[in-house]
């Protein structure tokens, strides 16, 4: 067969429109994974991802906005080690029995602080608040250099029940890292969950410098 006729030949193979079919066929393709990249963005930073808002099942319904907010307790009462420890510390059931071997005494819903008083078993708490193990975080570095429980937790004293305020996202955590300024404060108002600054632009870069706090944004800060 000619050079000729095999030429004619191919052209038989493949229809005129499919060349346009191919076009439309590549950018569908590019237009369809955008659009899918858009979707998997948006749902990895929805509450149904990063558990924000959600409150969780617990053993007994413990609420913040009554111990902290009526009543005025301080966070560092039942969290004992936040500022010693990267960890902040559950309330044993002994600190519980403080008040609750005088107060409230015949509450059936306080039955399981009883149960566990008597019987040595600690409580099992949901945990709330839980970042991946391959992240590392100090609660006692964040405590010394200014930083109030209100920014990570939000007003807990406001929660009747406890649940995520903020999506622990590494964006999240970066921004803050970013811009210190924002957020810290003076380190006896640190457990204070009112408190604001009159002037937060003007304060902020005075304390970051008198709290000597460094931009930590490389990665061994948070993965080690």
């Amino acid at each position: 067969m000619s050079g000729a006729g095999a030429r004619t030949a191919m052209a038989q193979i493949f229809h005129r429109s499919t060349n346009t079919i191919s076009k439309v066929t590549i950018f569908g393709a590019v237009f369809f994974l955008a659009a899918l990249g858009w979707v998997v963005s948006v749902l990895a930073r929805s509450s149904y991802s990063t558990g924000t808002r959600n409150a969780y099942d617990q053993p007994i319904p413990f609420s913040h906005q009554h111990h902290a907010g009526e009543l005025g307790i301080d966070c560092r009462y039942c969290h004992t080690s936040v500022e010693d420890s990267s960890f902040a510390g559950i309330p044993a059931t002994k600190i519980c029995m403080n008040c609750h071997s005088q107060i409230w005494v015949g509450s059936s819903m306080l039955e399981p602080v009883r149960e566990s008083y008597r019987t040595g078993r600690p409580i099992v708490w949901s945990r709330v608040h839980n970042v991946p193990e391959f992240v590392y975080f100090d609660h006692s570095i964040h405590v010394k250099k200014g930083v109030g429980c209100v920014s990570c937790h939000g007003r807990v004293d406001r929660m009747q029940l406890t649940y995520q305020e903020n999506t622990l996202l590494m964006e999240w955590c970066l921004d803050c890292h970013r811009h210190p300024e924002q957020h810290v404060r003076p380190r006896d108002q640190v457990f204070n969950m009112a408190w604001e600054a009159d002037d937060q632009a003007k304060l902020g870069p005075e304390l970051v410098k008198a709290h000597n706090v460094r931009n930590q944004t490389h990665c061994t800060a948070c993965h080690r």
